[in-house]
Order: C-alpha cells, then structure tokens, then sequence
C-alpha cells in the first residue's frame, strides 16, 4: 500500500475552479469504481488550503489516477493558477485504520 498527503494553498479567487477541478476528478474516479484507489480531498477553513490524501493498494493504481484526463486537467490548472504556496507532498505509512481498506 502507498499513502500520500499532497498540501498546497491556493490564491483566493481561484479556490472555488480547483473545488470544480476536484470533483470532475472524484467524479470519474466512482465511474470507473477503481477498488485500488481510496483518494480524499479537503478544504482548510481558510478556504483556500487544499489537502489530498490517498490511499493505492498497488503501483498500478496510482497509474489509474495520474492517467486521468480530469486529474492532468486538474494540475494543469492548478500549476498555471499561481499558487500561494506550492504543494507538498508526503508519503506515510498506515499505523491504523477504523475501516478495512482494500480488505486488507
């Protein structure tokens, strides 16, 4: 399993397009009902600091989202956005989990 945390705080105006952004990606992600893809996105309260965090039970599931037309949209727009501060990227390990995940 591979975990990654993505931060990054966009400018103000463009929050509301990269929430669209997201949600087209969200969006053809439960079309395609990928089991190997577990990916969340959350909005700070500042309105404008995004967090994505997901979850791929394999290499090749990460593939899936990364080849996503929506998901390059997604960071084509967000890069010409001019962000306030540049995403961050992390990659964590799993302590626990309140749920089964992938049914592991």
């Amino acid at each position: 399993m591979k975990i990654v945390r993505v931060t990054y705080t966009t400018k103000a105006e463009y929050a509301e397009q990269n929430q669209n952004n997201i949600k087209n990606v969200m969006d053809d992600l439960q079309k395609l009902n990928a089991a190997g893809i577990n990916y969340n996105a959350c909005l700070s309260a500042d309105g404008k600091t995004f967090t994505h965090l997901a979850f791929f039970n394999a290499d090749e599931d990460q593939k899936i989202l990364n080849d996503l037309a929506s998901f390059k949209s997604f960071q084509e727009q967000l890069k010409a956005s001019g962000l306030e501060s540049p995403p961050k990227q992390e990659l964590l390990n799993l302590v626990g989990s309140s749920q089964n995940i992938f049914n592991a």
